[in-house]
């Protein structure tokens, strides 16, 4: 029994170290904090870490691909479900679903780390998109994040373009 040859897109795993990668202030979200860990533009993949004070509010928006998000410390939820994502949670959001993210005020940050599929499209209260990211304005945006708070743009994080 022969092995299967590997394909051409087949490639070796990555590492990102806590140190290559920094975290800087979100210009979209005041009171938020950010790291992007990997932009893959190819498959519209973004992976990042998040930092949100409590009692703020990301604004209403709604994914075309799933997302999968991890909550390591602190709480939130979303106004349109009565659900806790706390320290140690795990949600699932599929395509098409619309929320509005709220931090619960907390003594500590709510830190989270999600893999976002596809686009982010922000809405405003009449259901108007008003904003739409991607795994490329995302890298974009925290390339321009590090520059405003004075931080060398980062070799490591995991480019796929």
């Amino acid at each position: 029994m022969s092995a299967t040859p590997a394909t051409p897109f087949a490639e070796i795993a990555r590492h990102v170290g806590v140190d290559q990668v920094p975290w800087v202030p979100n210009p979209r979200f005041p009171g938020a904090e950010l790291r992007l860990l990997q932009a893959d533009t190819r498959q519209g993949i973004t992976v990042m870490a998040g930092r949100l004070a409590g009692d703020m509010e990301v604004g209403t928006h709604r994914h075309t691909g799933a997302v999968h998000m991890f909550t390591l410390a602190g709480a939130w939820k979303y106004h349109e479900h009565e659900f806790v994502n706390r320290a140690g949670s795990y949600l699932y959001e599929p395509p098409g679903s619309v929320h509005t993210l709220y931090v619960l005020p907390n003594d500590e940050r709510t830190e989270t780390l999600s893999v976002v599929y596809g686009k982010t499209e922000y809405l405003d209260a009449d259901g108007v998109v008003t904003h739409v990211s991607s795994a490329e304005t995302n890298l974009q945006a925290y390339y321009e994040a590090c520059e405003l708070a004075g931080v060398p743009r980062p070799g490591g994080i995991l480019l796929h373009t």
